[in-house]
């Protein structure tokens, strides 16, 4: 029998099932609810389309995770779900482990297993969506931090003055937000569009949209360099839908680059780090949110 892995993101919920090995067997995807109600009904409907299949499920959702209770607090962009004991909910109802793991956290976990993170005894994972996720990898283990926030990145500040969201880094750097403002400068009826505005990208004829573009790559470049100051890792790899585009990590790499050619102190005091896509991109979730019930289940 295999696995039930579920990946929970604002516009998304991608589902799969997953055998021990790590291999995804058929990855689907379904609207996210716009309530808590909606959400459990269609999370028991994927669950039961496959329940005679599989003998655990592992969840990965925004916000704060007790991974021990198997509760989650605030829920980022989902923020219905604040206080939901949801392991509880699918281990009662179907009589099988379940997991949950913060979605950043997640796809760290997924580098670590088997992707760009293996073998790394110090680095991170950062995840750009609509906020910006992150998972730390701290002598070879998953740091959940006291609280189970650790590398909640979105929380980063940003500016002096604090009166608004918009100071943090998860708003003012959010890749949902960057493509939506993109596609108004481009004119694009669909603000979702991020593969017209890569193309376009692409073909370097909006000097305004380039800028755009390098503006954002620099604050990501900021925060791995923050990153590097802090806990010295030596690898950070990139997740998030958006980084499906080479373009992408191409521009974060200029940008760190750039920031070290301006600072000749961060030259001479740190080695260079090295950054990377996820090897799983966008699927990262679902192989991690797995193999958080698999370390679950193996320390039972």
């Amino acid at each position: 029998m295999d696995y039930l892995s579920i990946d929970v993101g604002g516009t998304y919920i991608k589902y799969s099932l997953v055998n021990r090995a790590g291999n995804l067997l058929s990855v689907k995807k379904i609207a996210t609810p716009k309530t808590r109600e909606q959400f459990l009904v269609d999370l028991f409907q994927l669950i039961d389309e496959v329940q005679d299949q599989i003998k655990g499920i592992g969840i990965s959702l925004p916000g704060k995770i007790d991974i021990k209770k198997g509760i989650i607090y605030h829920g980022g962009s989902l923020e219905y779900m604040h206080e939901v004991g949801l392991k509880a909910l699918v281990e009662e109802k179907y009589g099988i482990p379940c997991a949950l793991s913060n979605d950043g956290k997640a796809a760290a976990l997924a580098e670590l297993w088997l992707g760009n993170l293996k073998e790394v005894d110090n680095g991170a994972a950062v995840v750009l969506g609509t906020g910006i996720g992150g998972g730390l990898i701290l002598n070879g283990e998953l740091f959940q931090g006291s609280h189970f926030q650790a590398g909640e990145l979105s929380f980063l500040i940003n500016y002096q003055q604090l009166e608004d969201p918009e100071k943090l880094v998860g708003w003012h750097s959010s890749a949902v937000r960057f493509i939506k403002e993109a596609c108004k400068l481009l004119g694009l009826e669909n603000l979702n569009d991020g593969q017209a505005v890569f193309e376009a990208l692409a073909q370097g004829k909006n000097d305004q949209l380039q800028k755009m573009f390098s503006e954002y790559c620099q604050i990501i470049a900021r925060i791995l360099i923050n990153l590097q100051a802090t806990l010295d890792i030596s690898r950070a790899v990139i997740g998030g839908g958006i980084s499906a585009q080479n373009r992408l990590i191409e521009e974060i790499n200029q940008q760190y680059q750039l920031a070290r050619d301006k600072q000749p102190l961060l030259r001479s005091s740190f080695e260079p780090l090295e950054i990377l896509p996820c090897h799983f991109r966008s699927e990262a979730n679902l192989l991690g949110a797995i193999y958080q019930l698999f370390l679950q289940l193996d320390n039972a």
